[in-house]
């Protein structure tokens, strides 16, 4: 899922070039690029498929040289998870109907792929001849007030999986005070939104819980893969309703599995997350960029690509990001007021 719309980490992203299509983390490889290098080991390159918006069509097709242009689908609007999800099941459904799917948004990062393809690799062989719907849930290492949670039965692990087991429920984003209850105990997990089902299962499920969006995606089985099929997703897929696939799907359905799970995951959501994900020297300081110095300064993020020489001293706790023509000096502790702050819309 490479949609999403977003200048969280601005000035770096934009409306026109959102997180997963730039190097946040300065590897040379944007988020995009990381997360289908992830899965190179798992699947062959023709079964991956990327859902974007139709304005970014041309910006993965660049980031992706090697990915047919049929296995980049364009939606025409925002919908949210569950219509984006279910065009791209029905279209996969349309050229396998025995496909395993795994669904997982483009803009996350993990540090610990070998990892991560042990857990997937462990979710499709349970999912791959069974009625499962399997999330993954990140075992919490701090009272997260930004993320969703899914409560597990740890008391009855799945017969066929020893490390999977029922949903209890899902929560929505705590306050602090419920999320430190929550890392108090051991069965509450983030909720990465990474989610493995066989494509019968995922296509049953909208039947029952989402028949409409069922229907519509359903009556276009003749279009897939012809040249109307772009025409009339642009017609069609409006229509659906804007929901995500939590709602539509996962906190109705019975047979809803949890494999917890621990690779290094975070979504990225803020720049103190990448802080936080990224190597800091003796004073807490991330450097990004090869020409920095940074000197009597602790605490900070600076992200500067762009071959500037920079010269750092005396801050404690700030955002240094620069791009193009713009440059960002904030508080970390400020950040969400970046917006307010640069008239970014």
């Amino acid at each position: 899922m490479a949609g999403g719309v977003g200048s969280r980490f601005w000035p770096m992203s934009t409306e026109e070039r959102p997180k997963q299509f730039i190097d946040v983390l300065g590897t040379g490889r944007t988020l995009l690029q990381l997360t289908v290098e992830r899965f190179g080991q798992l699947v062959p390159a023709e079964n991956v498929w990327v859902v974007t918006n139709k304005k970014y069509a041309d910006i993965v097709s660049e980031q992706l040289p090697d990915m047919p242009r049929g296995n980049i689908l364009c939606e025409p609007c925002r919908r949210n998870t569950a219509p984006c999800i279910a065009y791209v099941s029905w279209r996969i459904k349309s050229k396998d109907p025995k496909a395993n799917i795994v669904v997982t948004p483009s803009d996350h990062i993990v540090t610990n792929v070998q990892e991560f393809q042990r857990v997937i690799t462990d979710c499709m062989a349970f999912t791959a001849d069974s009625d499962a719907i399997v999330t993954l849930g990140m075992k919490p290492t701090r009272p997260e007030t930004g993320y969703g949670y899914i409560q597990a039965d740890l008391s009855a692990p799945s017969l066929r999986n020893k490390g999977i087991f029922h949903v209890d429920s899902f929560r929505e984003k705590p306050d602090l005070q419920t999320a430190e209850q929550y890392i108090k105990k051991n069965n509450y997990f983030w909720n990465a939104g990474i989610f493995i089902w066989n494509v019968s299962t995922i296509v049953n499920a909208f039947r029952v819980y989402q028949p409409r969006m069922a229907k519509l995606f359903e009556s276009l089985l003749p279009i897939y893969g012809t040249p109307e099929e772009q025409e009339v997703i642009n017609e069609q897929f409006p229509k659906c309703e804007n929901i995500s696939v939590d709602y539509a799907i996962m906190e109705k359905a019975e047979e809803i599995f949890v494999c917890p799970a621990d690779f290094g995951w975070s979504d990225l959501g803020t720049w103190g997350s990448l802080l936080t994900q990224s190597k800091r020297d003796l004073y807490g300081n991330a450097l990004i960029g090869e020409n920095i110095s940074l000197f009597e300064s602790r605490g900070c993020i600076v992200h500067t690509t762009q071959e500037k020489k920079v010269v750092i001293q005396g801050l404690d706790g700030y955002i240094v990001a620069e791009n193009d023509d713009t440059l960002l000096i904030c508080k970390l502790s400020e950040e969400q007021r970046i917006k307010q702050f640069s008239g970014v819309s």
